[in-house]
C-alpha cells in the first residue's frame, strides 16, 4: 500500500513579536498616565482646603501667587472655563483634573505655560461664545440664580469683552452706571451685548435695528448714544 505523507500543512500561527510590543506600549502608556493623574492630583491637594477637598478662594489665590497672575486676571476664569467649574471661586477635584488632564499641565511649571494656550483657544471665534457664556453662568453664584447686579456685570463685561471692544464695552459700561431701569441682568441681554458688538458698526450704529430682536435695554442705550451725539 502506498504510504500517506505524514508531513503536515502549513499553521496559521499569529507572530508574537508585534503583539509583544503593543502590549509594552500599552503598558508604558498606561503607566504615564496613571503618574500624570497622581502629579495633577498631587497638585491639587497642594491648594485644596482640607476640611471642604475642594480649591476655595483662598487656595485659588495661593494657586494665583504662585502663578504668578492676578486673580482678577480674565485667565484664571478661562481656566474655570477649561475646567468646566461649576461653582464660582472653587474647583473639585473632577473639575481640576478635567481642565489640568486637558492641558497637559501636571506641574505648576506646565499649567503656568498652558495659560498661553487657553487664551488663545479662546481667542478662537469657534470657542469665544461659549466663554463668553460660561462667564455669565459661572458668577451665578446662588441656586435658581438667573441675574446679576449691574455693578458686577460691568466688571464682568470688562474682563472679558474689554480686550476686544474696548469703546463698545466703555460706551456700556458708563450707561448702565447711570440708567436707573436695570437692576441686574439676565443672559438674554448678556449675550445681546455681545452680538451687538460683534456685528453693529461703533459708534456709527448706522446698521442697528430696532425693529430686530435686540433686548429692550440694547434699544435704550442706542437711544442714548443718540442723545450723547446731539
Amino acid at each position: 500500500m502506498p504510504r500517506t505523507s505524514s508531513r503536515k500543512g502549513p499553521t496559521n500561527s499569529t507572530p508574537t513579536g508585534n503583539s509583544s510590543t503593543m502590549d509594552l506600549f500599552r503598558a508604558a502608556s498606561g503607566k504615564a498616565a496613571s503618574k500624570e493623574l497622581e502629579r495633577i492630583d498631587q497638585l491639587f491637594y497642594s491648594y485644596a482646603n482640607n476640611s471642604s477637598g475642594m480649591i476655595d478662594p483662598e487656595g485659588i489665590e495661593s494657586l494665583c501667587s504662585d502663578l504668578e497672575v492676578d486673580h482678577t486676571d480674565v485667565r484664571i476664569l478661562m481656566l474655570a472655563w477649561k475646567m468646566q467649574a461649576e461653582k464660582q471661586g472653587y474647583f473639585t477635584l473632577d473639575e481640576w483634573r478635567r481642565g489640568l488632564k486637558a492641558l497637559r499641565a501636571d506641574t505648576l511649571v506646565k499649567l503656568q505655560k498652558a495659560l498661553v494656550d487657553i487664551e488663545k483657544e479662546v481667542r478662537r471665534p469657534s470657542n469665544y461664545a461659549d466663554f463668553y457664556s460660561y462667564a455669565f453662568r459661572y458668577c451665578l453664584t446662588e441656586e435658581k440664580q438667573k441675574s446679576i447686579d449691574i455693578e458686577s456685570i460691568c466688571v464682568l463685561l470688562d474682563l472679558v469683552l474689554g480686550s476686544r471692544f474696548r469703546s463698545q464695552v466703555e460706551a456700556l459700561i458708563q450707561y448702565l452706571k447711570t440708567q436707573v431701569d436695570y437692576k441686574v441682568i439676565n443672559m438674554d441681554q448678556w449675550m445681546g451685548f455681545y452680538r451687538f458688538c460683534n456685528e453693529i458698526n461703533f459708534p456709527e450704529l448706522d446698521n442697528y435695528d430696532a425693529e430686530l430682536a435686540w433686548p429692550l435695554i440694547l434699544d435704550n442705550f442706542v437711544d442714548w448714544m443718540g442723545s450723547k451725539r446731539s
